[in-house]
């Protein structure tokens, strides 16, 4: 619970009174490797923030293929949709690749915190805008490298990654094949 306080406290100032409501509306869990924070088709219901692990958000092309479109990890809201209020149905897969432990929140007791503490849609607004910067940094250059540079750029970018998640899933992050991956980690090794 510290970090998420901890975390919310860099974009914005918050007094005792507002920082105990903040942790009385909160539930800690536990998500266990493989298990889904959230299903396509499912509706979501709930706010979260990582504090530990790492989460794959993926989903299957036409294909049938899985194909990963990002990692969350600590230090990350992961929100229900465009606004708190709209029924949010994703079509994709959140899956814990670690062991991981989140701040959860119901919509209705982030809707009672955001209607209770002034500035608390600014200070949420700073961090999605932050996120949002992060990713589209991560992602933009992926398009027009090829796939050692992809992986090197993964590597700066994520360093604390490499190590946590499989093969596969960098593999398929970077849009090329298992046996591309080993290769180019075997020719910069």
């Amino acid at each position: 619970m510290e970090k998420f306080i901890e975390y919310i406290l860099q974009f914005g100032n918050l007094n005792k009174q507002q920082i105990d409501l903040i942790k009385s509306k909160a539930t800690e869990v536990e998500l266990q490797k493989g298990e889904y924070y959230w299903e396509a088709g499912k509706t979501v219901r709930k706010i979260g923030f990582l504090t530990e692990g790492v989460i794959r958000v993926y989903f299957y092309n036409n294909k049938g293929d899985e194909i990963t479109r990002y990692f969350i990890d600590e230090n990350h809201l992961i929100l229900s949709g465009p606004t708190i209020d709209e029924i949010y149905t994703p079509s994709e897969y959140l899956s814990a690749i670690t062991d991981c432990k989140m701040i959860i929140f119901s919509k209705q007791d982030w809707r009672d915190i955001s209607e209770t503490i002034l500035d608390w849609d600014n200070i949420i607004q700073k961090i999605i805008t932050k996120h949002h910067s992060e990713k589209i940094a991560r992602r933009s250059e992926l398009i027009s490298q090829d796939g050692t540079e992809r992986y090197l750029d993964f590597m700066q970018k994520f360093p604390t990654l490499i190590n946590r998640v499989p093969l596969s899933y960098i593999a398929s992050y970077l849009g090329i094949t298992q046996s591309s991956l080993s290769r180019i980690r075997k020719n910069i090794g």
